[in-house]
């Protein structure tokens, strides 16, 4: 669930944010859908394991960061997903890599 003042300070950053308006309607879809945190999680790792690694992608953690900071700190629960979260991408591009290495070693043989 999220806070009131997390979700302030999630809209006042994507204000001037050039997908903001899309971030914020897919967050309030979720929320709407009473989503939980694993499902979101799951879908939020796996379009960004499909569209590849992305420089925004350091944005988006510092923004989970802020965020969860907003409301009295940011708990042990909220950064260890954090964490996680950018973890689990690390390993799965890192995946493709060596699957990329693998292929490329086969092809040239």
């Amino acid at each position: 669930m999220i806070k009131k003042e997390e979700k302030e300070t999630l809209t006042q950053l994507l204000k001037n944010h050039a997908l903001g308006s899309e971030i914020l309607w897919s967050f309030e879809f979720e929320e709407s859908h009473n989503s939980s945190v694993e499902e979101i999680y799951n879908k939020v790792i796996n379009f960004c394991h499909v569209y590849g690694p992305a420089p925004q992608y350091d944005e988006f953690i510092t923004a989970m960061k802020i965020v969860a900071d907003a409301s009295d700190g940011m708990t042990a629960k909220e950064h260890k997903l954090i964490s996680s979260f950018s973890e689990d991408l690390m390993e799965r591009f890192q995946r493709d890599i060596d699957k990329l290495k693998q292929f490329e070693k086969k092809e040239y043989r």
